[in-house]
């Protein structure tokens, strides 16, 4: 685990211009000093991500929000005090801090406050905001232990903090703020239905939206092996025929068919609960390519909770891979 010799390090490496693999309560991030354009366009060279894809920048507290975006609307406000720090992350207008290159060239800005200690830490000892995305490839399984940025970014990252394996496991819910009424524009730790406890109004959720956020592409979140997704009825038929028919095929066994027998190369049985599912989705991703799959089969859980954010990583995942 981190020390806070760690973390003075890391935050030396941030303020040279240098990257920061840390963890948040979601997933590992690859972090740069969102005010500097040199180092946060570093961070788009290491993944391979385009540089029109925007990061989210995070902050120490709710308090420094103004500092980072144009203006703070009641909304926003409201929603900042219930849900940071977390797994939240709020789209408003662009201050002038935050560099054009970290927003990919938006006048809008992407902004949270992670529930993490050692985040928490690392952005009090840096002393401003920190630009991250996911700690690892464009495209591929985000990563949820120091372990998985070593293994795919290796030397590329100046300093690794190790804050121990995600608790929620999948990225931040995204909501955009710029308007009278938010929306969400990918699910994520917090639910569409807390988020609508507290606003005490419907929120809408968008699959496409005219502000770019983070994890838009059409093929996201994705393992090397191909997934395909069925019916829960249809996974043991689909994964036995694909065995059959060749390849090595990794199932993800959903809840209602926990005992049955299954004729696959590796087999995932997928946790009841929605928060064990998320937390351990992006490893049970990995995990398949290790053991050589080269198919996965899975089907989507019941869109509600978190459930709505698993089945939209899944379908990235599922989704076309580039030519």
């Amino acid at each position: 685990m981190a020390t806070t010799s760690d973390i003075e390090k890391a935050a030396g490496v941030l303020r040279a211009g240098g990257l920061v693999a840390f963890p948040t309560e979601t997933v590992y991030g690859l972090g740069a000093n969102a005010e500097d354009a040199a180092a946060v366009a570093r961070v788009f060279q290491v993944k391979g991500r385009p540089p029109s894809h925007p990061l989210i920048v995070h902050i120490g507290g709710a308090q420094q929000l103004g500092d980072w975006v144009g203006d703070v609307p009641a909304t926003a406000r409201l929603l900042a005090e219930c849900f940071w720090p977390g797994p939240l992350t709020l789209v408003l207008r662009r201050g002038r801090r935050v560099s054009l290159e970290a927003t990919g060239g938006l006048e809008t800005v992407a902004v949270r406050v992670p529930a993490h200690p050692v985040a928490l830490a690392l952005l009090s000892a840096f002393g401003g905001g920190v630009a991250a995305p996911s700690a690892n490839r464009f495209g591929s399984v985000s990563p949820t232990t120091a372990d998985h940025v070593r293994g795919e970014l290796g030397d590329a990252v100046g300093f690794v903090l190790d804050g121990g394996p995600c608790e929620v496991g999948v990225e931040s819910t995204i909501v955009d703020a710029t308007g009278e009424i938010p929306s969400v524009l990918r699910p994520g730790g917090v639910t569409r239905e807390d988020l609508e406890a507290v606003l005490s109004c419907p929120v809408a959720v968008h699959s496409t939206s005219r502000v770019r956020v983070p994890g838009q592409h059409p093929s996201h979140y994705a393992p090397r092996a191909r997934v395909v997704l069925v019916e829960p009825e249809k996974v043991v038929a689909e994964a036995e025929l694909a065995q059959e028919l060749g390849h090595q095929v990794g199932v993800f066994l959903p809840p209602s068919l926990a005992d049955a027998p299954v004729k696959a190369h590796a087999v995932v049985s997928v946790p009841s609960s929605m928060a064990a599912y998320a937390r351990g989705l992006y490893g049970f991703l990995r995990d398949l390519d290790q053991q050589g799959c080269d198919l996965i089969v899975a089907s989507l859980p019941v869109e509600e909770g978190l459930g709505l954010a698993i089945a939209n990583r899944l379908r990235r995942a599922a989704g076309p891979r580039p030519s």
